[in-house]
C-alpha cells in the first residue's frame, strides 16, 4: 500500500463510530426542552451542535458533545434580570423530569447531561439578530456573555472548501495525535491552529492523501514554533480561544518524529514510525515470512494490552507523572535528572512512579497503569508485561530495575468510561558489563 492509501485507512480508522447514538441523545434533549419552552416535541427545530462535532473534526472516542438550545426571545423578560442561574435551572429539571436515572446537574455557563460514555454541554442561550447568542454565566453574581458558533461553523465548511477538503482532516489527526501523546488542547484551538497553518500557505491547495506525510510534518513544525502566548482569536468567530497547557514542546517531537517516518519511507518500519506520531489508528506493519520465522526462534508471550481497546479515548486534561528513584546509601533522585546526567538507569536501583501534577483532573476519576519491558532481555526471558492495571488508591507504582532494555510505565486517569488524561515515561537501562544486567521487574 502506499503512503496515500496507509492515510486514507488511518483516517476511516478514526472516524466517529457512533454517529446514530450521538443524533439521538441530541433529539432527545431538543425534544425534552422544545415540550418545555414550546410546547412542541421537534428532535430537531431550534438546537445547534457546537463544538468539534458540529464542526465535522471529532474522531472517534469523543466524550464532550455541545448543543446550544435557542431559548423563545419571549422568555427573554422572565430571565434578562438576574435570570441566569434559573435558565440553567429551569433547563436542568426539564431534563432530568424526562430522564430521571441519568445524572443532569447545572455548571458555571451550561447544563451537563451524563451518559455512560459521553456527556452533552447544553447551553441555553437566546439567539439576536446578528446570529450571536446571548447566554448565562453564573460567576460573580451572574451576566450575559456573547458567543458566535455558526460563525466558526460557516468559516469552517469554507476553508475546507477553499484547501481541498484537508483542513477538517488535518484536524482529525491532530487529535489522534493529542490522544496518543496525551496533550491538553482544546478542540476549537486544536482547530484554530490547524487553520492558521492553513491559511499560512498554499502548498496543500491542491494537494491530497499522497502529501499529508510532509503536510503533518509542516503542520507540527508550525506547532513547535508558536509564539508563547495565552490565547488564540478562533476561526470565524474570532473569540478567545485559551491555551490550556502549553503544545510547542510535544509538537517539536511529534515534527521529529514525522521526519523519522519519511526517512523510513519504503522501509519496513516506515507504519511503526507513523504510529509512534498517531497510535494504533495508523495501519500496522505487515507481517513478512522472515519475521514469523523468527517469532518461531524467539518465543515469548506477547502480553502488551492497549487502552485503546479498553476505553475511548478523549484527552481533555493535562497529567503529569514522575519517577523517585533509591538505592541504598545513596540520596533519593528524579530518574528524569538522572537521565540528563547519565542518559541511562543502572541496577540495584528502586522506582517509584507517582502522580506529580493533579491540579487539572476533574473529581471521580479512576487511575491504571502499564508497566512495559522491551528489548531482547524482556522477550528472552518472557516478561515483556503491559497490561494495564487500575491502582490500588495510592496514585503510585512501585518497581526495581533487573535488566536492560528501553521500558515504559504509562498512567491513565479515567473518568465515567473515558480515558481524559495520560502521561508516559521512558526508563532506559543499560549494562556496566555482560554480567551485569537490569530492567523493571
Amino acid at each position: 500500500m502506499s503512503i496515500s492509501d496507509d492515510f486514507k485507512t488511518f483516517l476511516d480508522n478514526i472516524k466517529i463510530d457512533n454517529a446514530a447514538t450521538i443524533g439521538l441523545r441530541y433529539g432527545e434533549v431538543t425534544s425534552v426542552l422544545n415540550r418545555n419552552f414550546r410546547d412542541t416535541e421537534s428532535k430537531t427545530s431550534n438546537s445547534l451542535q457546537v463544538g468539534s462535532y458540529g464542526r465535522w473534526t471529532a474522531i472517534k472516542g469523543i466524550s464532550d458533545l455541545d448543543m446550544i438550545y435557542i431559548v423563545p426571545a419571549r422568555k427573554w423578560d422572565t430571565y434578562k434580570d438576574g435570570g441566569q442561574y434559573d435558565l440553567l435551572r429551569d433547563t436542568r429539571d426539564a431534563i432530568k423530569r424526562r430522564y430521571p436515572s441519568t445524572t443532569v446537574k447545572v455548571d458555571r455557563l451550561v447544563v451537563r447531561v451524563l451518559y455512560k460514555d459521553f456527556h452533552i454541554e447544553v447551553m441555553p442561550a437566546f439567539k439576536l439578530a446578528d446570529g450571536s447568542y446571548k447566554y448565562p454565566d453564573t460567576a460573580n453574581g451572574g451576566s450575559w456573555k456573547i458567543t458566535k458558533p455558526q460563525a466558526e461553523l460557516d468559516e469552517m465548511r469554507e476553508a475546507n472548501e477553499r484547501k481541498n477538503r484537508n483542513l477538517r482532516r488535518l484536524c482529525k489527526m491532530t487529535r489522534a495525535w493529542k490522544n496518543k501523546h496525551g496533550v491538553a488542547m482544546g478542540g476549537l484551538l486544536i482547530d484554530t491552529l490547524a487553520y492558521n497553518f492553513l491559511e499560512s500557505t498554499d502548498e496543500y491547495d491542491n494537494k491530497s492523501y499522497f502529501y499529508y506525510d510532509w503536510m503533518c510534518r509542516d503542520f507540527f513544525k508550525f506547532l513547535s514554533e508558536q509564539p508563547k502566548q495565552s490565547e488564540y482569536a478562533a476561526l470565524g468567530s474570532r473569540q478567545r480561544v485559551r491555551v490550556k497547557k502549553r503544545f510547542e514542546r510535544k509538537a517539536k517531537k511529534a515534527y521529529e518524529l514525522c521526519l523519522a517516518a519519511i526517512e523510513a519511507s519504503g522501509q519496513k518500519n516506515e507504519r511503526q514510525k507513523w504510529r509512534d506520531v498517531f497510535g494504533n489508528a495508523y495501519p500496522a506493519p505487515g507481517k513478512s515470512a522472515a519475521g514469523e520465522a523468527m517469532a518461531f526462534t524467539h518465543v515469548f508471550k506477547n502480553t502488551e494490552e492497549f487502552v485503546e481497546d479498553k476505553f475511548p479515548v478523549d484527552i481533555r486534561y493535562d497529567l503529569r507523572i514522575n519517577c523517585e528513584v533509591t538505592q541504598d546509601g545513596y540520596r533519593p533522585t528524579m530518574l528524569r535528572q538522572l537521565l540528563e546526567g547519565y542518559g541511562v538507569l543502572r541496577p540495584k536501583k528502586k522506582l517509584r512512579f507517582f502522580v506529580a501534577d493533579a491540579s487539572d483532573l476533574p473529581d471521580e476519576v479512576e487511575l491504571y497503569w502499564k508497566v512495559l519491558n522491551r528489548g531482547d532481555e524482556a522477550e528472552r526471558r518472557d516478561m515483556v508485561r503491559g497490561q494495564i492495571v487500575r491502582d490500588n488508591g495510592s496514585a503510585e507504582r512501585e518497581e526495581t530495575t533487573n535488566f536492560r532494555g528501553d521500558h515504559i510505565v504509562e498512567c491513565y486517569v479515567v473518568s465515567r468510561d473515558v480515558v481524559v488524561a495520560r502521561d508516559i515515561i521512558r526508563v532506559p537501562i543499560r549494562v556496566r558489563d555482560v554480567q551485569d544486567e537490569d530492567y523493571v521487574a
